[in-house]
């Protein structure tokens, strides 16, 4: 993979990406959410997710709730039901993921012990995992189209955290039989691969999984003609700015080796801060509430930049507490007090809804993205490392109303120059080196529009 910082002196890449996942800018009151911007566990907090104008939301429906003890059970809990309604009461669409295997159900380890009975027919009754799958997607077509199959495979039995114990071979049947079983009874189900961490091969110097899934995949005569059993491509990238970008881009171009091109959607985002004063922490990446603010800006920028369809933070509200020294990502504490992070959000669900194209300029200084929506456009700058740019920008024209955001939603007074051009100066990212900077410098936020923001 080659690094963003090493690029040649310049490099300009104009991404024309017509979106058709939401439409045309207008007054906001106007719109619906759009299904782009997504919080996990938003349901957590229904009234505040609608404040925020959360678009999707992921919820977890585990197996070895549903079905403790047994086949013939089935327990769907109230809260779940109401928390789907209250979705989509607001416009928020569900994504369900499904994990967790029963200890009735395993030869495992329960909750990561691959079903027993995988491998055979997915119409077979011994087959339990297709039997779960093809009843949970049954119950909520229509109202739940979006499937994940299991969470962060990449991790390794021997590593911490790990939570599913099979191998990619053993990975790579769940995915299968999930797709043959939900499309039987919802053939509009959109089956999502794992979330996968990437840095779990990197750190442990394995190759990567998403290569070796697809190379068992492809030894399945079946693989091609069924689109390698799962319809998007899911990430989840942590606190560094510059890798969302670097990974989305590394996994879209291992996926065009095999000739596929999936959607990628970037399912969980964030920076845990270590300053919080209610919940001090200490992360392996050590950022601040103010960088964690800049970079849900940045992520979602650069995200867009790369390609990606949906973006999720994780996570938008910390129900509990964590323990000491623990880290904590939400958006909301626990007592539903709003971190500096969660109007960077609110930036990102005004600012950027509606975008249908994206233009990416990148330089060995600062990064420029520039998305066009409809009758406004919302350009998004931030120097890289520890020194500040000086950036000209041009007016666009036949905007009439322009405003200047910095990342915690603070509103600057701004004004072109007898040319039309606005002068911006981009402050200096905290780099631990020169070149070691987890959270490029805060970002401005320059909007553009035929009607006043």
């Amino acid at each position: 993979m080659r690094a963003i910082q090493n690029y040649p002196i310049r490099l300009i890449v104009g991404i024309a990406l017509l979106f058709s996942a939401a439409p045309p800018a207008t007054a906001q009151a106007e719109q619906a959410p759009d299904p782009r911007f997504g919080a996990v566990e938003a349901y957590m907090a229904p009234q505040l997710a609608a404040d925020l104008r959360v678009g999707w939301d992921r919820m977890i429906i585990h197996w070895h709730i549903r079905q403790p003890d047994g086949p013939d059970q089935w327990t769907v809990s109230g809260e779940e039901t109401d928390r789907l309604a209250t979705a989509q009461a607001a416009g928020r669409e569900i994504v369900a993921l499904l994990m967790g295997t029963p200890p009735w159900a395993t030869d495992g380890a329960p909750l990561g012990g691959v079903p027993r009975g995988l491998y055979l027919p997915v119409n077979d009754p011994g087959n339990l995992w297709a039997n779960f799958v093809r009843r949970v997607v049954g119950e909520y077509k229509g109202t739940i189209n979006h499937w994940i199959i299991w969470n962060e495979p990449d991790i390794a039995v021997s590593d911490w955290g790990v939570q599913f114990e099979g191998t990619v071979q053993d990975y790579y049947q769940l995915l299968k039989v999930a797709y043959l079983a939900a499309k039987e009874v919802n053939p509009k189900a959109v089956i999502h691969l794992a979330g996968l961490t990437y840095w779990h091969d990197v750190v442990y110097n394995r190759t990567s999984y998403l290569k070796r899934l697809l190379d068992v995949a492809r030894q399945d005569k079946t693989a091609r003609a069924n689109n390698y059993y799962f319809d998007v491509f899911t990430a989840h990238i942590y606190f560094r700015t510059e890798t969302v970008y670097e990974i989305i881009t590394y996994y879209r171009k291992l996926l065009q080796q095999y000739s596929l091109r999936h959607p990628i959607w970037l399912n969980e985002t964030n920076a845990a801060p270590m300053d919080d004063p209610k919940y001090p922490a200490s992360p392996i990446v050590l950022v601040t509430m103010d960088q964690q603010a800049a970079f849900i800006i940045q992520a979602h920028a650069l995200a867009l930049a790369a390609g990606a369809e949906r973006v999720a933070v994780y996570k938008f509200y910390d129900e509990v507490a964590p323990p000491p020294g623990g880290e904590s990502y939400g958006l909301f504490r626990p007592d539903a007090s709003l971190r500096p992070a969660a109007e960077a959000y609110r930036l990102v669900t005004t600012h950027f809804t509606g975008i249908q194209q994206v233009i990416y300029n990148s330089t060995p200084t600062y990064h420029l993205i520039t998305l066009k929506r409809g009758k406004a456009v919302t350009r998004v700058a931030w120097a890289r490392f520890g020194q500040s740019v000086t950036l000209r920008l041009p007016a666009t024209a036949k905007m009439t109303h322009v405003a200047l955001y910095d990342h915690l939603g603070k509103a600057y007074p701004v004004a072109a120059d007898k040319k039309g051009v606005f002068t911006l100066t981009l402050p200096p990212a905290s780099c631990n080196a020169p070149n070691d900077c987890a959270v490029g410098g805060p970002p401005w936020i320059l909007v553009e529009s035929q009607a006043k923001p």
